[in-house]
């Protein structure tokens, strides 16, 4: 590649939600911001999560300098374990999101090789030929900063997930300063969070939902239960100062809530009056009026506290009649079935649900930034180039759109997973394509990846079931000791069996002795005629898998 030519490569993130990753290469310095993962959509069957295509990275590891992270959700740290497995490299992020990094990488068993370094804003870092400036932004989690980067070829700003605060509840605003320092400078392009762009005005800030939360607070007679994302730290604080004032002891149930709420406490970014927390072991000890559980789970996910606690199979979290239940979050796409079976659970154990009331007052608010704040930051910095980032290819139009709309763009241009954008102060092209795409994870005790195949034959056995047919055949004559045996599953009211068994005998007899010494062909003809006959008389086609036992 040119060395005097900076290119640009999203691997993950422009063109879905989630799996946020982008490299930035000067000829042999590759550097990368962010590692992230999504979530897999419902016909993923059996995949846990869905990581980005590095095979770029790969193919260049010797040039790859470094991860930077924006901040610590998953979308842009979930990822990071398995770029890790391929990529033996140093990790930037800021205190709070390296908590969340050490956690993951601990899982994986892969923090004792990993080298993490701690970044902070207005601290400028150098990696190779880029100089890295953290810039304080505000969103739904505390410690998230953007990133200026002086390259040779200009400066390249890349915003992460923001929202303008101005009033953050850790007293840490919006930067606003220094984005507009780096516009007087000049900025060759910016790369902007485009989650909101289909939203007019502002989005507001994380105090505003205090009032109408102080207010179920107020009206809640029995047990409150309050559920958010774990990550979602101001909510988590203000709910902690709510429950205090308003003389409720705060149980913790979850493991993914203990741990948010632990690593905020031991960097101060929620300050816990003594006596304030319980063991939830010591619920039974207070009334239902001097009680609050912060439970994990708002997303309806099967083993999350919340849900065990709807189905009152939790041992220490008990919803009973009159208790109130918040679900202080938005529903994630995707999450709606989960959601709602959860909140149907609930109301069947008569508990006051309250997951949507936004006419009455906010509840939750995004932590990204709406139309007006892209507007005003794109006019802070003015670059010459702006690529929109993060988000389906729709919002990447819109928000190329809404700059170019600003007048304080020169050019606004929309790339997608894979293109590579070589820019300069004087031009900018696309090149030809990286590969890209999706990697399915099964999560465990390893990373393994999915091939295309486990899922196909997944795929079947969901929609199509399976035939096992079992053959006892004796060893010395090659005859069947036994009627063959047939199992079938997944066909509803229909029954095969009997005419399968005489399918499976019909086709033995067809086959002379030297053909049925190979059990290899007597398998692949089983499978050919139960196949036609399967599909003839049901239209399905089930995964057929016969097996040959000697006796």
């Amino acid at each position: 590649m040119p060395t005097n030519k900076l290119h640009i490569i999203p691997l993950g993130g422009l063109g879905e939600f989630g799996m946020n990753c982008l490299a930035l290469r000067w000829g042999d310095d590759i550097i990368v911001i962010d590692a992230g993962l999504m979530f897999p959509e419902s016909e993923l069957l059996g995949v846990d999560i869905v990581v980005p295509d590095i095979t770029y990275l790969v193919e260049n590891k010797a040039l790859v300098r470094g991860i930077i992270l924006t901040h610590g959700h998953q979308d842009h740290i979930g990822g990071l374990s398995w770029l890790l497995s391929e990529l033996k490299v140093p990790v930037y992020a800021t205190e709070f999101t390296l908590a969340y990094v050490e956690g993951n990488l601990e899982e994986n068993q892969m923090l004792d090789e990993t080298e993490l370094i701690e970044i902070a804003p207005k601290e400028k870092f150098s990696i190779g030929p880029f100089t890295i400036e953290p810039i304080r932004v505000t969103h739904s989690l505390v410690d998230c900063v953007a990133l200026a980067i002086d390259t040779p070829a200009g400066v390249v700003i890349h915003t992460g997930d923001f929202k303008i605060d101005l009033s953050p509840l850790d007293d840490k605003p919006f930067d606003l300063h220094t984005f507009a320092e780096y516009g007087k400078r000049g900025v060759l392009a910016l790369l902007q969070d485009s989650t909101n762009i289909d939203r007019t005005g502002y989005t507001p800030s994380e105090a505003s939902v205090r009032p109408r939360l102080d207010e179920i607070f107020s009206r809640t007679k029995r047990k409150l239960y309050f559920s958010c994302f774990s990550s979602s730290i101001y909510r988590i604080k203000i709910a902690l100062e709510l429950a205090r004032q308003h003389g409720r002891k705060v149980a913790v149930v979850g493991r993914s809530m203990l741990e948010s709420t632990e690593i905020a406490q031991d960097l101060g970014y929620i300050d816990i009056p003594p006596g304030l927390m319980i063991n939830p072991g010591q619920m039974r000890d207070y009334t239902p009026d001097q009680l609050m559980v912060l439970i994990s789970g708002t997303q309806g996910e099967p083993m999350s506290a919340l849900s065990r606690a709807a189905v009152d199979n939790h041992k220490h979290a008990r919803i009973e009649a009159g208790d109130t239940v918040l679900l202080s979050s938005r529903i994630i796409p995707g999450n709606e079935k989960s959601i709602y079976r959860v909140i149907d659970h609930l109301y069947r154990r008569d508990a006051n649900v309250i997951y949507d009331d936004g006419s009455h007052g906010l509840i939750h608010v995004s932590g990204h930034g709406s139309q007006e704040e892209t507007r005003l930051l794109i006019n802070l910095v003015r670059p010459k180039y702006f690529i929109p980032v993060h988000g389906d290819y729709r919002h990447l139009r819109r928000h190329a759109e809404v700059a170019l709309q600003t007048g304080a763009v020169e050019h606004a241009i929309v790339i997608e997973d894979g293109d590579v954008l070589e820019i300069d102060k004087d031009n900018a092209r696309r090149l030809d394509k990286v590969q890209a795409g999706r990697v399915l994870i099964d999560s465990g005790s390893s990373i393994e990846v999915v091939e295309d195949l486990v899922l196909r034959d997944r795929r079947i056995l969901s929609e199509d079931g399976f035939v096992v047919v079992i053959l006892a055949i004796n060893q010395r004559t090659g005859a069947l000791e036994l009627a063959p045996e047939v199992v079938m599953r997944g066909f509803g009211g229909a029954d095969f069996t009997e005419q399968a068994r005489e399918a499976v005998l019909k086709t033995l007899d067809s086959l002379n002795s030297e053909q049925k010494s190979d059990y290899g062909m007597v398998k692949d003809k089983i499978r050919a005629d139960l196949k036609k006959l399967i599909q003839k008389s049901s239209g399905k086609r089930p995964m057929i898998m016969p097996v040959i036992m000697e006796v």
